[in-house]
C-alpha cells in the first residue's frame, strides 16, 4: 500500500491525525457528519486511497463507543430495511474504486453531499418533524430506504463517506436526536466492520496501517466522551442545523480539493 508509517510522520502530521481521531470520537457520539473534516484531514496527510484504509478502524473504534452509549435507542425496523441496498452499494464502490481515480471519486461524493443536503432541507421545510419515524412504512419512503442505502453503501467504500448520506435520510425520515443516534451507531458499526475484508483485498489495510491506528485509536475515546456531554447540550434545532452544515461543509471540500 502507498501509505506512510508511523514513523515516517512529522510532529505535526500526527499532531492533526490525532485531532482527526478525536473528532471521529465526537461524530460518532454527538454530531454525525462532522468527521467529514477528519476525512479531509487524513487525505490530505496520507495518499487519498490509502487514507481511507487507515481511516477505517478509526471509525470503527468510534462507533463502537457510539453503540455502547446510544444502543436503547436504535430503530431496527430502519436499519432492517437499509442493509440489503447498502449491500449493494458496497459492492458497487468496491467495482469503482478499482478503476476510479481520486479526482473521480471525490467530484462524484461531494456531488452527492450536496444534492442530499438540499433535497433534505427542502423537505423539512415543509413538513413536520414527528417524535416517531415512520418514513420506512410507506412504498415512497421504502424506495427512499432503498435509494439512500445503496448511495450510502457506495459512498462509505470508496472514502469512509457514508456518514453524510445517511445523516440526511434519518433526518428525512423524522428522526429525533438520541433516536439519530442510536440507529445509525448500529448502521456504521454493521457496515464498517463488513467493509474490512473489502478494504484489505484491495491492499487499503496492512500491517503498516494498522500500527498507526494502534496509536491513532487512543484519541477517539477522548472526542467520544466529548461528544456525549456536548449532545446533551444541543436542541433539536441546533443539532439538525450542525448534521446540515457538516454535510455541506463535508461536500465542498470534497468538490473544491
Amino acid at each position: 500500500m502507498n501509505t506512510m508509517t508511523l514513523w515516517d510522520l512529522t510532529g505535526w502530521e500526527f499532531a492533526a491525525l490525532s485531532f482527526a481521531a478525536l473528532l471521529v470520537g465526537f461524530s460518532k457520539t454527538a454530531v454525525s457528519g462532522a468527521n467529514t473534516v477528519s476525512l479531509a484531514v487524513f487525505a490530505a496527510v496520507l495518499p487519498a486511497r490509502a487514507s481511507t484504509g487507515v481511516l477505517l478502524p478509526i471509525l470503527i473504534a468510534g462507533d463502537v463507543l457510539a453503540v455502547l452509549t446510544y444502543r436503547r435507542h436504535a430503530h431496527w425496523p430502519t436499519l432492517w430495511r437499509l442493509f440489503p441496498a447498502v449491500a449493494a452499494g458496497v459492492v458497487v464502490g468496491t467495482v469503482f474504486l478499482v478503476w476510479a481515480d481520486d479526482g473521480i471519486v471525490r467530484t462524484s461524493i461531494g456531488a452527492i453531499l450536496l444534492l442530499m443536503a438540499g433535497v433534505t432541507v427542502w423537505r423539512r421545510r415543509r413538513a413536520d418533524t414527528e417524535d416517531e419515524p415512520d418514513g420506512v412504512t410507506t412504498r415512497a419512503g421504502r424506495v427512499k430506504a432503498r435509494s439512500y442505502g445503496v448511495l450510502g453503501g457506495f459512498t462509505t467504500m470508496v472514502a469512509n463517506a457514508g456518514g453524510p448520506v445517511m445523516s440526511m435520510y434519518l433526518l428525512s425520515a423524522g428522526f429525533r436526536k438520541l433516536g439519530f443516534l442510536g440507529t445509525s451507531a448500529f448502521f456504521f458499526l454493521i457496515v464498517n466492520t463488513s467493509k474490512l475484508p473489502f478494504s484489505a483485498g484491495l491492499g487499503l489495510i496492512d500491517a503498516d496501517s494498522l500500527l498507526l491506528d494502534a496509536a491513532l485509536v487512543l484519541f477517539v475515546v477522548p472526542g467520544a466522551f466529548l461528544g456525549k456531554w456536548a449532545v446533551t447540550r444541543i436542541n433539536q434545532r441546533l443539532f439538525e442545523q450542525l448534521v446540515i452544515t457538516a454535510t455541506v461543509v463535508g461536500g465542498l471540500q470534497l468538490l473544491l480539493r
